[in-house]
């Protein structure tokens, strides 16, 4: 007979197993020496314990599923249930029991992890479709086309919910882009339609300007060309590919007539510059007028020299404005020193000035006295607003009170 501390082998080669429930017979070995039995069972044994090792890796360090994993643990616990292996039996049903907690250990961790993922999805997916909602309502086409079409990547990548959640939300989504993509149609369709209009209407304002090219009616013609520059642009833009040709011809019209017609005006410059120096002239003599110190004087000299301007003719576009500018300045001046005469002169304006002045005064205390009273309310918002309307009275107080001033000068 041969032993060890977990079996052993009787003379008849049966061999057991020893257990916390007595001795368990393992099987008969009849092909050899007890000892070489007791080795066979032992290495069963041994067998048993590395796939449960390995069982225990595959748990703790893979994405073993529980189910699986219980498999595996049932298949193990079958061959240890059933004592044909020599060795601490008891242990190892120990080692599958704490692998079975852990596998329920892990199984609740995946079950929350999938109830946490399913919740970031849903999230994920609500914010999605309030962000689509808000870009329906958009008119930025091209901005909230693309970021539609963004969502719908993002909606890909996120895991599934449960079917009916998904459905839900999926169907405001697409809803929501639906009813984009139908309000892009319609405002490109009522485009389409306003530049075929601008298209017909500026083909007519081509074929005007094209008739008048050929016009000798200067004036008359020039400001015609002005008003139909001012339809065009009125008009709005036609398709792209007629803007640019409609555009050249109704350019070109207006080129060809406005060429005659600085042609004609050339013949016109030697008489225009003789007038400019003239009124050069003319505009140093009035110059020498200021300061104003005669009103009726001066009033009499400059109503001379502007019957003599008047009688001089055009001078060169070019020059006008500075030549003119000149003589306007001495003209603001004498009209100035009229009102000013005027106003000095007029008692029921000076009245209307000083009641003005008093009612504007009694505002601009009355305001003083609010925003006081605001800031010692701790208001704020109130004081500043007052604030504001304040520096507005105050400003028509000081001309108001200047206006006074001058009255009695």
């Amino acid at each position: 007979m041969s032993s060890d501390p977990w079996g052993r082998v009787d003379e008849t080669g049966t061999v057991y197993v020893r257990t916390a429930d007595g001795e368990q017979v393992v099987g008969s070995w009849q092909a050899g020496s007890p000892e070489e039995a007791l080795a066979y069972f032992e290495r069963k044994y041994e067998g048993l314990v590395v796939e449960i090792g390995l069982l225990e890796k595959r748990v703790k360090t893979t994405d073993l599923s529980a189910k699986d994993a219980q498999v595996a643990i049932d298949h193990i616990r079958e061959q240890v249930d059933a004592h044909h292996a020599v060795g601490d039996l008891v242990a190892l049903r120990v080692r599958l029991d704490k692998l079975v907690e852990t596998v329920e250990t892990r199984r609740e961790e995946r079950k929350q992890q999938r109830a946490k993922q399913s919740d970031e999805a849903r999230g994920a997916k609500e914010a999605l479709v309030v962000e689509a909602e808000e870009l329906a309502q958009s008119d930025q086409w091209r901005s909230a086309g693309e970021r539609l079409r963004a969502l719908v990547d993002t909606w890909k990548g996120l895991p599934r919910l449960d079917r009916k959640s998904d459905d839900e939300l999926w169907h405001r989504f697409s809803h929501a882009r639906s009813a984009f993509s139908k309000r892009r149609k319609a405002h490109f369709a009522s485009l389409d339609a306003q530049r075929e209009d601008a298209r017909k209407a500026k083909e007519k304002l081509v074929a005007e300007a094209e008739g008048l090219s050929a016009s000798t009616d200067w004036g008359p013609t020039a400001a015609r060309y002005r008003e139909l520059m001012t339809d065009w642009k009125s008009a709005g833009r036609a398709q792209r590919e007629h803007e640019d040709d409609l555009w050249n011809r109704f350019r070109g019209a207006q080129d060809v007539f406005f060429a005659a017609r600085s042609s004609v005006f050339a013949e016109r410059d030697a008489e225009q510059t003789e007038n400019l120096k003239l009124k050069e002239e003319l505009a140093a003599e009035a110059e020498k007028l200021l300061p104003i110190t005669d009103l009726k004087a001066a009033r009499a000299a400059f109503r001379s020299i502007n019957e003599r301007w008047e009688a001089i003719g055009h001078v060169p576009r070019d020059s006008r404005p500075k030549v003119e500018g000149r003589i306007h300045t001495v003209e603001r001046a004498l009209q100035e020193s009229e009102d000013t005469e005027w106003r000095r002169t007029n008692p029921e304006a000076r009245a209307r000035a000083e009641g003005l002045t008093g009612q504007l005064q009694a505002a601009v205390d009355k305001l003083g006295g609010q925003i006081e009273t605001a800031r010692a309310q701790g208001n704020n918002a109130r004081a500043d607003k007052l604030q504001k309307e304040l520096d507005g009275r105050q400003a028509l107080l000081d001309q108001a009170l200047k206006a006074v001033q001058e009255f009695g000068g």
